[in-house]
This record gives C-alpha cells, sequence and structure tokens, in this order.
C-alpha cells in the first residue's frame, strides 16, 4: 500500500511530510506505518516503515535524526547524522542539507518549521508539558541562532488530538492558569468536573505570540481516525496493549 503524507502549502518547496499510520508494514495493533522505537512492535518492522517514509523525503535512512523525545523544553542543533541511543530532547534544527528531521506522535503535536530563504528547518515534538514549558519558543531560538529571521518563519501543526476528545480534569486546568490567566480560553466544559483541552490552539498561541510569520493546524484529529491515525488516549480508552506512533518529517 502507498504511503500517505499530509503536506502544508506553507513549508514549500521543502521536502515534507505528517505521515498517517496508511502504507506500512506493522501488523496488529501496529497495523500500518508505525515508527515508534519505543513500542513493543518488532525492531526490523520499525526500521523498514522508517525507510519507507524517508524515502518519500529524498533523504537515506542513515541521514534520519531524531531524539529520545521526553516531554521537554528542550531544542537541539544537529548538522550531522547521529545514530541511535539519541540524546534527549523534543526539538531539532538544522541547516545542512539532506538531513531528515524526524518528531514521533500519537496525539501529541508534531510542528514542523521552515525559514526556506535563510536555509533552516526545525522539528518538534509538542505535548501539552513541552508546549507550556517552552518547546516551541526553544525551537525558535535555536533557529535564529543558525540564521534564521523570526518574521520569516513558517509552522505547521500535523495531526494531533483535537479538543472535542480531550477531556482533563481542573488540576490540569489549574497548571496553566498558575502559568497565565489567559490559558483559560483553551478550555471548553465536559461533563460534570471535566474540561476539554484544546491542544492546537494553545499551540497556535504561543507560535503567534513569538511573532513567527504564519502558523497553522492541518487540522486532522489523531484520536478521532482510527484508520489514519494512532492515538495514545484511543488505545488507553480500548485497553489496548500498546499503540503505534506516526512520524513527522522535514528536510532541506
Amino acid at each position: 500500500m502507498t504511503l500517505e503524507t499530509i503536506t502544508a502549502d506553507a513549508l514549500t518547496p521543502l521536502r515534507h511530510g505528517f505521515f498517517t499510520r496508511k502504507g506500512g508494514a506493522s501488523s496488529g495493533i501496529f497495523e500500518g506505518l508505525n515508527c515508534g522505537y519505543g513500542s513493543s512492535d518488532q525492531a526490523n518492522i520499525v526500521e523498514i516503515n522508517r525507510a519507507r517514509a524517508v524515502h518519500v523525503v529524498g533523504s537515506p535512512l542513515d541521514h534520519l535524526v531524531g531524539r529520545n523525545q521526553t516531554h521537554s523544553p528542550h531544542a537541539s542543533t544537529v548538522d550531522a547524522p547521529i545514530h541511535r541511543p539519541w540524546p534527549d530532547a523534543d526539538a531539532l534544527v538544522t541547516r545542512t542539507p539532506d538531513l531528515g528531521l524526524s518528531v514521533r506522535t500519537a496525539d501529541c503535536a508534531p510542528v514542523l518549521f521552515a525559514d526556506p530563504e535563510a536555509g533552516v528547518i526545525g522539528a518538534a515534538h509538542a505535548g501539552w508539558r513541552g508546549a507550556l514549558a517552552g518547546v516551541l519558543e526553544a525551537t525558535l531560538d535555536a533557529m535564529e541562532t543558525l540564521g534564521a529571521d523570526r518574521g520569516a518563519i513558517n509552522a505547521v501543526i500535523g495531526p494531533t488530538i483535537s479538543q472535542r476528545v480531550y477531556e482533563v480534569g481542573l488540576e490540569f486546568l489549574d497548571t496553566f492558569l498558575t502559568e497565565d490567566q489567559v490559558n483559560g480560553r483553551f478550555f471548553a466544559n465536559g461533563s460534570g468536573d471535566r474540561l476539554h483541552f484544546d491542544l492546537p490552539a494553545f499551540i497556535l498561541h504561543r507560535l503567534r505570540e513569538a511573532r513567527i510569520s504564519h502558523a497553522e493546524w492541518t487540522r486532522h484529529c489523531t484520536y478521532s481516525d482510527p484508520q489514519r491515525f494512532f492515538s495514545y488516549r484511543r488505545s488507553v480508552h480500548k485497553k489496548e496493549a500498546d499503540y503505534g506512533r506516526l512520524i513527522s518529517l522535514i528536510r532541506l
């Protein structure tokens, strides 16, 4: 089966893609393009899936760079392939041609960044913890260090969990209000004392506050479309033993 990629005009002419689960070699609960080393899927199958994805953006597999993601605010600069085990970080930036920057997600937001004029790109894994702690701003700072112009950077949020299905408790709201009372706008009432959090809207807010050129969301919900996307939260609700990870890539 052919791989399915979601692309954005805002990132052209750079090669990039937010990959769905379609077209992979995995089976069972991982059926499709599971690109997560952290899953219990067979390691050689995960390698096959990653090779298929990176081929689409035109980089060799040994030029696909990632990080050990820990929901941190840390961004790292890469200028050469680094093989596993990868160091901890939740974002990468580069100005080196042919390197494929990758992030893996399963409800958290993949965010791809580009300043084509300066030849600087970035990729961030932004769950609520990382976004609140500043991983998006850290990515922009690292891109500027490489010569990017913040006012020329475009950022696109890929498939992530949407507000309609992201139920949280009051303590979650308190965490955001402690940071900034304005963050209350990203919560809607749910059943009883439950709330619904809008992760993509929160990320868009942070990106626009950072005064980049353009920010958008592809408007795909990982939880609500099991045929196309893996979802950690959906796997928990279905009491599945594990879940696949989606991959998002960008290269110069």
